[in-house]
């Protein structure tokens, strides 16, 4: 279901798996003597092995990573919460993504962790260590970098085409007309993980009728879906699709299998929007394409739109939480504030991340590309509001079907009408 990232499928990740299933986590009745973290299995995950391996040169107890593939992370995740193979420490969202786990009393407080080490509560952006608190109650620490959904492009084949990126709406469509004239696909788009497509929802619902729209939704009130800023933005998908904005095969593209971005260096496709971590995916599978071909701006307003066209979406960044059953919970905790150590900000920045730490600003002059480092950094910094992904802000009784909602509308299978509909009826 979920929102990010990539990566690579293959022997080695059903080795991983094995291990995992076999092997389990020791909160809720531990299997082996160490303490497990899960992972989302991407091309980052480099930032957090490296701090195992300090945490285990100093630590009597050993931590082991066990990277969990993207494409159905909490599906597993939940499966091994309700079992004896609970992890001690993992990857989340934040928000609605835990937020069941804390009604079952499943994870722990972090509360007297922050107030009894100041120095660890103060080394994050306040906004962004906010967003892992649930009812105020503090119960994620954040973990990787800030993720802004961006607008990528490929300059080559805008300059091939003779065009500009956009800079209005209008600039849209007439640039999805001057690279169909062009042969070349508009938009890549990974319709085979809807998750890529409510991204564009997301951005037109809040350039469209603002944040308050999807805050009503937020807060229980389904009602909220039959806005017209929710209709208005639904139409507007119709309209890209009939005008053939993401090619003819979008619906079989995976983005976990590299599918989209590879339309997108390989000049099949002009532009893909997408979460930060493009930069590093293709950092990481075609490094020449991202060192200089690889252009990037923001959504553009839409004609009339409510919403401040400064507003960003995506992830404000990912959290560890400690399950409340670890056999470890004095050493989880000290894992926990190896997050915000010099050399954790440090190998993040070299990866290609924007860290959420205070000291941020100075840190990206060090990236691999200061001046997407830097692009990112203020989008993130200047934004009057950031919307956490849909699908992490909800909880999954209501994510899970809404996802589903949006890959019928993207696919022409519901109108618009009957897409605003369905997910009121959620």
């Amino acid at each position: 279901m979920t929102t990010p990232r990539v990566v690579a499928a293959g022997a080695s990740v059903l080795a991983l798996l094995t291990a995992t299933a076999c092997g389990g986590g020791g909160g809720g009745g531990a299997a082996d003597d160490n303490m497990h973290v899960w992972m989302y299995q991407d091309t980052l995950v480099v930032v957090q092995d490296a701090a195992v391996e300090r945490f285990n040169a100093e630590s009597d107890v050993q931590a082991v990573i066990d990277e969990v593939p993207g494409d159905n992370y909490e599906e597993r995740l939940r499966t091994a919460m309700g079992s004896s193979e609970q992890p001690d420490v993992f990857f989340n969202w934040g928000a609605g993504s835990i937020q069941p786990y804390v009604e079952q009393d499943m994870l722990m407080p972090l509360d007297d962790l922050l107030a009894e080490d100041p120095e660890l509560a103060d080394a994050f952006i306040p906004s962004i260590l906010e967003a892992g608190a649930v009812d105020g109650v503090q119960y994620g620490i954040p973990l990787r970098g800030t993720q802004p959904v961006i607008l990528f492009y490929n300059e080559a084949v805008f300059e091939d085409v003779g065009v500009e990126p956009p800079q209005t709406w209008e600039d849209i469509l007439d640039l999805v007309d001057a690279f169909d004239e062009a042969g070349v696909t508009p938009f890549a788009l990974a319709g085979a993980d809807p998750w890529t497509e409510q991204m564009w929802l997301q951005y037109l619902v809040d350039r469209i009728g603002g944040p308050e729209v999807f805050q009503r939704i937020h807060d229980g009130d389904m009602e909220g879906w039959r806005d017209p800023a929710v209709l208005e933005a639904a139409e507007t998908v119709q309209d890209l699709v009939e005008r053939g904005a993401f090619g003819d095969a979008y619906a079989s593209v995976s983005y976990t299998e590299g599918g989209a971005s590879t339309l997108l260096s390989e000049g099949r496709a002009a532009m893909h929007l997408m979460g930060s971590w493009e930069y590093s995916t293709h950092l990481d599978q075609d490094r020449a394409f991202a060192e200089e071909d690889l252009g990037y701006t923001v959504f553009p307003p839409v004609p009339d739109g409510e919403g401040d066209p400064a507003n960003v979406v995506g992830n404000p960044t990912n959290f560890f939480s400690v399950t409340a059953d670890t056999a470890y919970p004095e050493q989880a905790q000290e894992f926990l504030g190896y997050t915000s150590q010099e050399e954790y900000v440090a190998d993040m920045v070299a990866n290609g991340e924007v860290p959420t730490t205070t000291n941020a600003e100075e840190a990206v002059a060090d990236s691999p590309n200061p001046e997407f480092a830097t692009f990112q950094y203020e989008m993130v910094r200047d934004a009057p509001h950031f919307q956490l992904s849909w699908d992490q802000a909800l909880p999954p009784e209501t994510a899970t079907p809404m996802v589903t909602e949006i890959e019928s509308l993207f696919n022409g299978q519901s109108t618009p009408e009957q897409f605003v509909d369905a997910l009121a009826a959620l």
